[in-house]
């Protein structure tokens, strides 16, 4: 069980990488509309968020659903952290407080 717990962990960190490369995309200036859709940011973040369902759909089979919800709650603060990383985005006392309670949260849930 604890490698589908891991399987469900990486996922959201490819969850949160497939939201910054749409960020990312959406910053961006574009050609006409149909490059806003049909660029490689786009289609890789798609791509990726189909990887994601397909794996954690499969992770459900062998996890117990109590965990999924929990571990689901960190693709904000990865979100977040690879915001500040990649985008260089700043982030504000409240988004900084939020993901504190979401840490704070899981671990007196897993505890």
């Amino acid at each position: 069980m604890n490698i589908y717990l891991l399987v469900l962990f990486v996922a959201t960190i490819f969850s949160a990488g497939s939201q910054v490369l749409l960020k990312q995309s959406a910053r961006m200036e574009h050609k006409s509309w149909i490059y806003e859709y049909l660029n490689w940011r786009v289609i890789t973040a798609y791509a990726i968020s189909f990887c994601v369902l397909f794996s954690t759909t499969y992770a459900y089979t062998k996890v117990d659903m109590r965990f999924g919800p929990v571990i689901d709650t960190f693709t904000y603060v990865f979100v977040m952290v690879l915001s500040y990383v990649l985008l260089k985005e700043k982030f504000t006392k409240g988004q900084l407080i939020g993901n504190l309670i979401i840490i704070a949260g899981v671990l007196i849930y897993t505890l």
